[in-house]
């Protein structure tokens, strides 16, 4: 294959780049089996149309226009690197043409759901504040520090999404021999029994759970729905996590909730990324703080390279993506999440 009859790729991932996505020998084989353009996701209609004639697929999730895309006849496929994906390309146009548009964001469920699980147990057990007293000789020994310690095992948990996510964290919880609820509007209730979780209302769910974790996405249907009345129908005590977008929440009402001893919370995202230095949260006491690096992990970076190729082969040989989730023509236009700016 000479280097003229290789299939086009537009690499426009940022703020990811190829040598965060493939490994090397994974690069070496992107580079020898396809042709890549490296582009300002900001200006892909900027291209030569000599380029934009030829390009078969996309890997990133840049804005395009149906002008744009008019332009592109042998486009197949817009691979995106993120987690979620964002309503910034007319799908109606995509889907029309029969043109894939999928997300390798499943990499980062599994490691998402393990700081979840870490999280929830940091709450449950108090240990960072234990272990910053014993670092100021202010530790409490034995059942002195263990006030409001809980076990996890055997708990009522609630889970609000059960996407690749949702069911990543059901599995780490599996031995832990809990009640599992589940709400997740978009989900038939058949697919949660066979998953071993009980569908159950929202309200269920927030008020019949000691541990509640959120791992939704961000549509066009529930930004901030969990607010001041969701945090007055918990248990008192009970944990709240936040994994999945932080637009999900009323933060304000967040906060107040914890401050007042209601609840305690951790979350990996927020409303603003990185918060101010004079943000309240940062100072909340009852409140675990991780910076939007619970799936950031090399390896999974790593996995989305072979997904990639794995479906671009498949591709390349007739055959539709099957590495990689799909977006649905029913649903994708909800979608709502905000772009990451940092990996």
């Amino acid at each position: 294959m000479t280097d003229t009859t290789k299939p086009l790729v537009i690499s426009a991932p940022e703020p990811r780049t190829l040598d965060l996505i493939f490994t090397p020998e994974s690069l070496g084989r992107l580079k020898a089996n396809y042709r890549i353009v490296e582009a300002d996701p900001e200006n892909i209609a900027g291209l030569d149309e000599a380029i934009l004639s030829e390009t078969r697929y996309i890997l990133g999730q840049p804005p395009l226009s149906a002008e744009t895309l008019a332009r592109m006849p042998a486009l197949r496929c817009i691979l995106n690197v993120e987690s979620n994906l964002i309503n910034n390309m007319p799908y109606e146009v995509l889907f029309s043409r029969g043109i894939h548009v999928v997300t390798t964001g499943q990499v980062f469920a599994e490691p998402v759901a393990e700081l979840g699980l870490a999280l929830a147990l940091n709450l449950a057990r108090d240990v960072i504040d234990a272990d910053l007293d014993f670092r100021e000789g202010r530790e409490r020994w034995g059942g002195e520090g263990n006030a409001g310690a809980r076990l996890v095992s055997g708990s009522d948990i609630g889970i609000i999404g059960f996407g690749d996510l949702g069911r990543a964290l059901n599995r780490v919880l599996s031995g832990f021999r809990a009640r599992i609820r589940v709400f997740d509007p978009w989900m038939p209730p058949s697919i949660l029994r066979e998953a071993g979780v009980e569908p159950a209302p929202l309200e269920t769910v927030l008020s019949e759970s000691d541990f509640v974790f959120v791992v939704a996405a961000v549509t066009s249907e529930n930004k901030g729905f969990l607010g001041a009345e969701a945090f007055a129908r918990m248990r008192k005590g009970a944990a709240f996590i936040l994994l999945s977008r932080a637009d999900v929440v009323d933060f304000d009402a967040l906060i107040a909730a914890v401050e007042s001893g209601r609840i305690v919370a951790a979350s990996d995202v927020y409303p603003q990324e990185p918060l101010a230095a004079d943000h309240p949260v940062r100072r909340l006491k009852g409140f675990i703080r991780s910076a939007h690096r619970a799936g950031a992990l090399d390896s999974a970076f790593k996995k989305m390279g072979e997904m990639v190729l794995e479906d671009m082969d498949l591709m390349d040989r007739g055959l539709p993506p099957m590495r990689c989730k799909r977006a649905e023509r029913e649903t994708v236009s909800r979608m709502r999440s905000r772009p990451v700016s940092v990996n």
